[in-house]
């Protein structure tokens, strides 16, 4: 997962499960069960690019550094709970989305 989606989903289990979920999700990320994926500049420079094209969802950092580092890795399965940003999103439109619903 991008960096950039950690802050996100602290904040979602926290928000919606509760501290001790989102203890067990930063605990899981110490026992390295999920990949953290820094961004790099280019990174960076092409998530800015997604957020200005599809600033009228708006799609948003996170979203966009999503698309930005599975299009890197050339990885076309994407967990996400938001999907209609992927959905209005072009260059996501190849992505297999999870859950499936």
């Amino acid at each position: 997962m991008p960096s950039l989606v950690v802050t996100e989903v602290c904040y979602l289990l926290g928000a919606r499960l509760g501290a001790a979920a989102e203890a067990d999700f930063l605990a899981a990320l110490g026992h390295r069960d999920f990949e953290v994926i820094p961004l790099s500049s280019a990174d960076y420079a092409r998530a800015a690019a997604l957020v200005r094209k599809y600033s009228d969802l708006p799609l948003g950092a996170v979203d966009a550094s999503v698309i930005t580092v599975a299009e890197r890795l050339d990885d076309h399965d994407v967990a996400t709970t938001d999907r209609r940003h992927f959905h209005a999103v072009r260059e996501a439109r190849a992505f297999t989305l999870y859950p499936a619903l």
